[in-house]
Parts: C-alpha cells; structure tokens; sequence
C-alpha cells in the first residue's frame, strides 16, 4: 500500500477557438507538481510550496474542492494531506486550477487503488474549477484527465467526456504577464447569439473535431476560428489582434485566445514552425511593453500522471 505519490498535472488550453466549454488539449509543458500523502486525520489538509500565496483552506482551494467531493465516495475516515509546487502560474489561461484540482484527485485515486474512473475522477475534480470560477466546467478538467484531446458532451445531467485521436502537432503557447479572472472573462460573454452566428460556430467545431481525427491540417486551420467568444474577449488582452496576424504569417495553422486568456495558443505542423511562431507573437507584446513567457511543445499524451511513489 502506497503512502504517499508525486504528480505531475500539465497545463492545457480550453476552448480551441470555437469550442467554447466543450474542446480542450493538454500541453507538456508548464505543469503543477502535487504530493499527495495519506493522512491519520480524516479529511484533507493542504500546503503550497510556491509564492503564490493561494488559500489552504480545503473549502477555498481548487485541490482542497475536488478532494472534498472525491472524499464523500472513499472509505470512511480517509484523509489526504497535499503538498502543491504551482507551475503554472493562476489567471495564466492554460488550466491552472485544473491542473491542481486533477493532479490532487489522480494521486488520491493512486493511494486508493485506483478505485475511481477517469470520468469519475474528471466529475470531483470540476468541482475544484468550481472553486475557481464558481462553474462546474470540465474543457480544462477533461484533458488533464485524458491527456491528448477531448470533447466534452455533457456536464448535466450526467458527465459524457470524449476522448479523441490528436495527430502530430506542435502548441505555442504565449502568456502576457498580464491577468485576466476566468471569473472576469465570464462576465463580458454575450446572453444570446444570432442563429446565423451559430450555425457558423456549430460548423466550425465539426470541422474541428473531424480535421483532429482525419489529420487535416488545412481543415484544422479552417476551423480554429471563433464568432463567439474571442470578439467579446479580445478587449481584455491587448496586442490579440495583431499577434494572430503575425502567427498566421509565420506560418501557424490557426489559433486564438487560451481558454479565458490572457495567453494566446497557435496549433503548428512542425517544432522550427512553433517556434517562429512563438517569436513573432512575442515582438507584438514586446512592442507594447508587456513581459511574455512563450511555450512551445506537442499535444500531450497524458494527463496527470503518478511520476514518484513513496
């Protein structure tokens, strides 16, 4: 019987354009780094060991939410103490609270015997997003699950998680350090859409969806486009407009704003690819004075995962 696991739970974008709530990938790169220890003391008791000076009361935390949930499914008296390394820095918009909340119910699950499905580990874990956002959402949740690429049915009344084939393709990803509140980024989506509009999203995820599984490059750049959400984001991220021309020109497929932002994603063929694309955004946002971070890296195969067992 294991007393205590190390996991590593990746970062990873939401949305993909027009997948709003529902399409979401995992990237190799940034990762949070979550210890999950048993504990003599029913419950769950947590501890960052990063700067970011986020709450440990269990109630109030993204890890501390899911756990909680995962809990009243457990054998009676079980309890978890956790130690979390953010790599992933919050408000970032690659699936910070995501990566903490999955990481945590992936190493409890670990210590359990793996009792628990990943559809079911992926249900404790959106009330962690919960916490975050105050919405049980799973487009960040699913593929720090599954790893790779994953649609995302239905939420209510019952969980319905689609994992599907991703074929090879290199993400940048480029974070202004600047931060926008998922909470926030809510707040300016519209109440309703003109049907014409929808019907051209609703294509747009089809196309999306088919281009991932068929390995259509050209039919993915097609798709990576959103009507909805990323018209009424864009505001809250400045230099957006002008950093997708230049990715474009540089020879991305397509992109757009990372789950709420304030980071930018671009789906590439190639690494050398990528990584011109990373330089391109990153003059747009070093023209405007604003620090970046870029990463560039495959989709991920995995989620979170156990990587050292005690």
């Amino acid at each position: 019987m294991l007393d205590s696991v190390l996991v590593h739970a990746p970062a990873t974008i939401a949305n993909l354009g027009c997948g709003f709530d529902v399409l979401g990938l995992a990237l190799t790169a940034p990762y949070d780094v979550v210890r999950v220890s048993r504990s003599a003391t029913p419950g769950v008791q947590i501890r960052h060991l990063d700067h970011y000076k986020l709450p440990t009361d269990p109630a109030r935390n993204v890890a501390g939410g899911a756990l909680l949930t995962l809990l009243r499914h457990a054998p009676a008296g079980t309890g978890f103490a956790v130690e979390i390394t953010k790599g992933i820095m919050p408000g970032s918009g690659v699936g910070s609270s995501a990566a903490s909340a999955a990481g945590a119910v992936v190493g409890a699950n670990a210590l359990l015997g793996n009792m628990f499905t990943p559809m079911q580990l992926v249900d404790f874990a959106m009330d962690g997003e919960a916490v975050a956002s105050g919405a049980r959402h799973a487009d960040n949740i699913a593929p720090a699950i599954y790893g790779g690429f994953t649609l995302v049915r239905s939420v209510a009344p019952t969980l319905d998680v689609v994992p599907l084939a991703a074929p090879p393709l290199w993400v940048t990803v480029v974070h202004p350090q600047i931060e926008v509140k998922t909470a926030d980024a809510r707040k300016v989506l519209p109440t309703s859409v003109p049907l014409n509009r929808a019907v051209r999203q609703w294509a747009n995820v089809g196309g999306l969806v088919a281009g991932f599984l068929t390995a259509d490059y050209e039919l993915i750049g097609r798709s990576l486009e959103d009507y909805i959400v990323e018209p009424a984001r864009q505001p809250l991220i400045p230099g957006l407009a002008e950093a997708r021309r230049q990715a474009l020109a540089a020879g991305a497929l397509g992109g757009g704003i990372s789950g709420s932002g304030p980071s930018v994603f671009m789906l590439n063929v190639t690494e050398v690819t990528a990584q011109e694309v990373g330089a391109a955004m990153g003059r747009v946002f070093a023209a405007l004075g604003i620090d970046f971070r870029v990463y560039v890296g495959p989709i991920a195969t995995q989620g979170a995962r156990v990587v050292e067992e005690f």
